[in-house]
Order: C-alpha cells, then structure tokens, then sequence
C-alpha cells in the first residue's frame, strides 16, 4: 500500500518535505519507519517470515513488526498501529521501550533504494502465539524463536539466505536490550 511518509535529511531529520512511499523508494529518499521487537519472559523472541508478494526480502525472517510512519504521526502511535494491522494485537505505547534509532540504506535495484531511520522498540509479548492474527498480505508466518538460537544466527548474519540483512550492530543492540529484560 502506497501512502505519504515525511522525507528526513541524511541525519534523520525532518526537511519540512513529503513523498509518496514509493516515490521515496523510488528516489532513495530518507524517512523513517517503526520496527517492534516482540519477546516472552521464557525468553524468546516473536520472528515474522515476510509476505511472499513483498517487493523486498520476500519469504525471509524479519522483525515482529515494522512499518511506514505515516506523515505527521509519532514513532510510538505508529508502531501501535502496525502491530494492530500486522498481527492483530492491540497495545498501548507505554508498553513500548525504544532502543534505539538505526539508519539503513539498501539498493534493491535500480528502482527500489530504502534509506530509512528504524525507529526500534521492544515489547514483551503477554498472549500465546495462537492469539495473534497475521495480516495475509504482509506477514507469511509467525515464529516464537530461543533468543539464543536467533542469536547465535544472526550475530555475524551467519544465516543470510534465512534473516532480512541488517548489520550485526543492530541485531546485537535487539539481542542485548530483550536479555536485559529477562
């Protein structure tokens, strides 16, 4: 789905500016997204396998959720939002801890540049898996994963045909925030 994102300078602020989504794809436009990272207190952490229809890093392991800001919305209410849509949970942004802000720029092709700013939270998971709703378009599969395992192949991204390819800075920062947590 196509919508109006706020365009961001290459330091992630904002320059009073909005694109269409796939105009800012299109151009390697900055703007930013929201990413949650969903984990349970028996130390796991929810995984989404993305859509086999989506543009980028079809079928491949991903975050719980991510999304689009939509222009003008806050980090926080669109992350509530995304996680509404994409697995059919409702939570407050009080449960939301943010970790951190990560810059990202991945050519896909000729047409296709992300160049976002992940604004990326934690959130821990309180209902069993059987409970969450995937939206079909988006989400092929979800998957309760031992933070250990995800770790051990992620870390290094020493399973790169399996995970989406963010660097091992940031799967290092989710890791290490979500064992805090336990």
């Amino acid at each position: 789905m196509d919508e109006l994102v706020d365009i961001l300078d290459a330091e992630g602020n904002f320059t009073g500016k909005t694109a269409m989504k796939s105009e800012a794809h299109k151009h390697g436009l900055f703007h930013p997204t929201v990413h949650v990272w969903f984990y349970t207190k028996n130390g796991k952490i929810l995984l989404q396998q993305r859509g086999k229809d989506k543009d980028t890093h079809p079928l491949l392991w991903d975050v719980s959720v991510a999304g689009h800001v939509g222009v003008g919305e806050s980090y926080e209410l669109s992350a509530t939002r995304e996680v509404s849509e994409e697995i059919g949970l409702e939570i407050t942004t009080s449960e939301l801890e943010k970790i951190g802000v990560f810059k990202s720029i991945q050519k896909h092709n000729e047409n296709l540049t992300d160049c976002e700013f992940h604004h990326t939270y934690i959130c821990e998971l309180k209902v069993p898996l059987s409970q969450l709703t995937k939206q079909d378009s988006e989400v092929e599969a979800l998957s309760l994963v031992p933070l250990l395992k995800f770790s051990e192949e992620t870390w290094g991204l020493a399973n790169l045909k399996k995970y989406v390819p963010h660097s091992a800075d940031y799967y290092k920062t989710i890791i290490k925030a979500i064992k805090k947590k336990l």
